[in-house]
């Protein structure tokens, strides 16, 4: 347990800390909303629901997580998932190595666990893709222990309560805040209280525009009675996302069908079918377009295309056809995607690559990352 007045924070006393429980418990009992997750102590579900709630809306993760468990209802399936339904399962959620770590946390539980889902919090921690918050929660929701579930949304609550002058953005600081959970956690119902904070924090206590007026917990905070609410919780700004240029072929064959690759593993995407695509410079080929030496601007746009033809052993015949660019931001990378279009008589290409022609009526059936989605709909738009 970490000494709080080194760190400026003033604890409460076991008063006003079993005070503080039964009023966030009190309004989580009227206000908690009504998910399909919170219908069950199932740790699996509540497992598969934590991880796809990371980095997603709640509203989107709910028909997701539903057919998630209608297609691998155990954690068996899951443990015995193909890749490519597996990846078709999560399409569109983003952050694929989430999916991925849980199938792998799926065979440790059937190789180390005899297929039970484990009740500690240790145990629980081990697993492929699980941190302190992942693990906090299970073991409060599914199995009652009096676990802390440390995530954004909890440290910006707490950072406003007790006016915790550290970056909730540094790992580093991450040990105050579950130090300050750890002491304040209802030990009878711990999967309640950390859910009460989950639900306040992403609601009423929110990062932006939040409503400090309305908070159950306003009279705790020292943010709220010192006027300080609007310095918390501090947080400097993340680094922004590198910009990179992606040319993307899209290449059909005499009958229409369209030239798929599959992203190999350990590569952005890996797994899921796209386009073929290779980072370029074509905004400052662009540029060039406004020079007078058209043979070197000439040589500048058949370079990308050059390189195609040797990579995938095709030889397009390429059209004139423009498209609108098409944007897509990563947490790391912020993708400029240029369409190129051509087509071809050969349906041979090169054996080093997992390629593969797809008819339009049958590219639903293979994963598809959201950058590739919008590629698709950008190319379909201009064909009509």
């Amino acid at each position: 347990m970490i000494n709080f007045s080194d760190y400026g924070i003033e604890m409460w006393d076991d008063e006003k800390i079993a005070s503080f429980r039964r009023t966030l418990l009190a309004w989580y009992d009227n206000e908690k909303r009504d998910l399909p997750w919170r219908r069950t102590k199932n740790p699996y579900h509540i497992w598969v629901s934590e991880i796809m709630l990371q980095q997603t809306q709640v509203a989107t993760v709910i028909p997701y997580y539903e057919r998630f468990l209608a297609w691998f209802p155990t954690v068996d399936a899951l443990a015995t998932a193909p890749e490519e339904k597996l990846l078709k399962a999560w399409e569109g959620l983003g952050y694929y190595s989430r999916v991925r770590n849980m199938q792998t946390a799926a065979q440790e539980i059937m190789d180390d666990f005899n297929g039970e889902f484990p009740s500690t919090y240790e145990a629980i921690l081990s697993l492929k893709g699980i941190g302190p918050y992942t693990a906090g929660a299970i073991a409060s929701i599914a199995f009652n222990l009096p676990e802390p579930a440390v995530d954004g949304n909890v440290m910006r609550v707490m950072a406003r309560l007790f006016e915790v002058n550290y970056d909730i953005g540094d790992p580093k600081n991450r040990k105050i805040f579950q130090a300050i959970m750890e002491v304040l956690i209802d030990p009878e119902r711990p999967g309640d209280f950390n859910q009460a904070l989950m639900d306040l924090g992403t609601d009423i206590e929110s990062a932006k525009n939040p409503r400090p007026d309305e908070s159950p917990i306003r009279f705790f905070s020292a943010a709220y009675l010192h006027g300080t609410y609007d310095k918390y919780p501090i947080k400097l700004p993340k680094k922004k996302p590198k910009p990179l240029q992606i040319q993307a072929f899209v290449i059909r064959n005499s009958t229409g069908d369209f030239l798929l690759e599959k992203n190999t593993d350990g590569r952005l995407l890996g797994g899921f079918w796209s386009f073929p695509i290779m980072e370029t410079n074509f905004i400052e080929q662009q540029l060039d377009l406004f020079e007078t030496d058209n043979a070197k601007n000439t040589l500048k746009t058949r370079s990308q295309k050059t390189l195609f033809k040797e990579d995938y052993q095709l030889n397009p015949t390429w059209t004139n056809q423009t498209f609108n660019h098409v944007k897509h931001t990563f947490s790391h990378q912020k993708w400029t995607i240029e369409l190129i279009e051509g087509s071809v008589n050969s349906t041979a290409f090169t054996k080093d690559r997992e390629l593969r022609w797809v008819a339009p009526d049958q590219l639903s059936a293979y994963p598809m990352a959201t950058p590739q989605k919008k590629m698709l709909k950008e190319y379909l738009k201009m064909e009509k």
